[in-house]
């Protein structure tokens, strides 16, 4: 009876590891290798499959998924005999389970070792300063060096990365004085380029300040000169409109005499011949005007006047030239 247990127990045991072996679950973007007795039988693709137990085995289970894999610097020596260390990092996708399983041992080893061939090639044709500067181009390159001879493993490369090209120490000290010197070229020049900007504004806004000042005087000037013929053209007009005689305008002319001799720097002023007639004149009526006076009180001197009015010749005085 305990032999009849044990043996239940056994096939029980045996049925469920052959249960476990036939069904099998391939996850989403996965596949999976099948061989029989050794031999490539099928590709399992994602969900439940079955299989034969212990017949059929599960070689190898691949991520379909797009991989990313980092490879360590790499020296290699530009065209100008210069070593420069390059980081690369490649993106590729199986999309070939069984030739990524059986067209070549390891894939990714041969990958890294093809990038750092081909990669050699092309910086082999290239100077320093055009290696740091063509980045894309360098890419592109290997890209397509690189899918081409990886397609035949099932191997799609979808991107090449450069992450960084190191050159010598040296090479970099000198670099970085060039760009410092660079940099202090620039700013020299924005520099004199800024005071020329500044001067040429400032000599902008003198001119249009001497234009608008010299504007504005001429046209004070203007309207100076237009008041005074104004107020001359008033004086004239009243003057004529007044009719004076030759009294007043002798009167008047005695009245300006001693704003003539203004001012402690006039020592010498001279006299116009004018000065003489206006002299007559105001003299002829002081003497009109005394005569008067001496007619009305005293009744009449018989040679010294007539009609009212002083015939005496005024005293003649000499003009001062």
């Amino acid at each position: 009876m305990d032999a009849v247990i044990i043996v239940l127990i056994i096939l029980v045991v045996l049925v469920f590891i052959a249960l476990i072996k036939t069904i099998q679950v391939i996850p989403q973007a996965s596949a999976a290798i099948v061989e029989r007795f050794g031999r490539y039988t099928r590709t399992l693709n994602a969900g439940l499959n079955i299989v034969v137990p212990f017949i059929d085995t599960i070689r190898n289970r691949i991520d379909l998924r797009e991989q990313v894999v980092p490879f360590p610097p790499q020296p290699v020596i530009t065209q100008d005999n210069l070593v420069v260390n390059i980081d690369t990092v490649i993106y590729y996708q199986v999309t070939d389970a069984r030739a990524a399983t059986y067209e070549v041992a390891s894939y990714i080893q041969a990958i890294e070792q093809l990038t750092v061939t081909t990669l050699r090639n092309i910086i082999g044709g290239m100077d320093l300063e055009r290696t740091l500067t063509s980045r894309e181009e360098i890419n592109a390159a290997l890209r397509g060096v690189l899918d081409e001879a990886t397609g035949k493993w099932g191997i799609r490369v979808n991107r090449v990365e450069l992450k960084a090209i190191e050159p010598p120490t040296s090479i970099q000290d000198s670099m970085e004085k060039q760009m410092r010197a660079d940099r202090d070229k620039r700013a020299a020049i924005l520099q004199a380029e800024g005071v020329r900007q500044s001067e040429i504004l400032q000599a902008e806004g003198h001119k249009q300040s001497e234009i608008l000042r010299a504007e504005g005087d001429a046209k004070a000037a203007a309207l100076r000169a237009e008041g005074e013929a104004q107020a001359i053209r008033t004086v004239f007009e009243s003057i004529h409109a007044g009719d004076p005689d030759q009294k007043l305008l002798s009167y008047q002319y005695l009245q300006m005499l001693p704003k003539i001799a203004e001012g402690d720097a006039n020592k010498l002023w001279i006299v116009p011949s004018e000065i003489g007639d206006a002299l007559k004149g105001l003299g002829g009526a002081l003497d009109t005007f005394r005569g008067g006076n001496g007619g009305g009180s005293g009744g009449g001197n018989g040679g010294g006047q007539q009609g009212g009015k002083s015939v005496t010749p005024p005293t003649e005085r000499p003009s001062i030239d």
